[in-house]
């Protein structure tokens, strides 16, 4: 394998992929909510979520993701309804916690009523119901790697933003789980869940109306 020919190939990949991982979205506004309101923990298990649904996409687009998609267009469609209704049941939970007036945290010991399991899982589903991440993928692939590369400049590739993807996003869990941002969020809550409502509101609309 010579890794040396194709470093200036993945590195822009990486770049690419990095500045997409942290680049605001429904993941990572729902990483950010869920860091602040369930602490280190529950941030940490979503994350993994998010980056095993990314890995996902990212193994189906090197076997051949946009053949398949061609020979099986329906089922993008199912996915792309899949993840608009997820986005809405995401916006009326936002909304539903901005009209509350107890607006005490949920417990930050990580026993609340979420366990790190189920927190873990609504990650993953939530990467796994957006189309756009197959596409993110089908382009990213074709960037960093040109073609004629061997699978085992694919597996490097891969390996890279997985770590990107899980450094990136577990920072952004300590980071928006830390004391100073809580207590931010706090004094914030309703507005800031408002804002969230309609940011996965407005998404999951867009991600039901637009065209596959």
């Amino acid at each position: 394998m010579d890794l040396h020919h194709y470093l200036p190939y993945l590195a822009v990949a990486w770049m690419a992929y990095f500045i997409a991982v942290i680049s605001p979205g429904p993941a990572v506004l729902a990483l950010i909510n869920t860091s602040m309101t369930k602490g280190r923990a529950a941030g940490m298990a979503f994350a993994t979520g998010i980056m095993t649904g990314s890995v996902c996409w990212a193994c189906l687009s090197a076997i051949g993701l946009a053949a398949l998609i061609a020979a099986y267009a329906e089922l993008l469609i199912v996915i792309k309804i899949a993840g608009g209704l997820y986005l809405l049941y995401l916006a009326w939970k936002a909304f539903r916690s901005a009209a509350s007036r107890d607006d005490a945290l949920k417990n930050m010991s990580g026993t609340g009523s979420e366990t790190l399991r189920r927190l873990y899982l609504k990650g993953l589903a939530l990467h796994l119901t957006n189309p756009k991440a197959i596409f993110i993928w089908i382009s990213l692939v074709s960037l960093g790697l040109p073609s004629g590369a061997p699978p085992s400049i694919m597996a490097v590739y891969i390996v890279g933003c997985l770590s990107i993807g899980l450094l990136s996003l577990n920072a952004m869990a300590l980071m928006f789980s830390a004391s100073p941002v809580v207590k931010g969020y706090q004094k914030a809550r309703r507005y800031i869940d408002a804002a969230m409502g309609a940011f996965f509101a407005f998404a999951g609309v867009k991600m039901l109306t637009m065209s596959v």
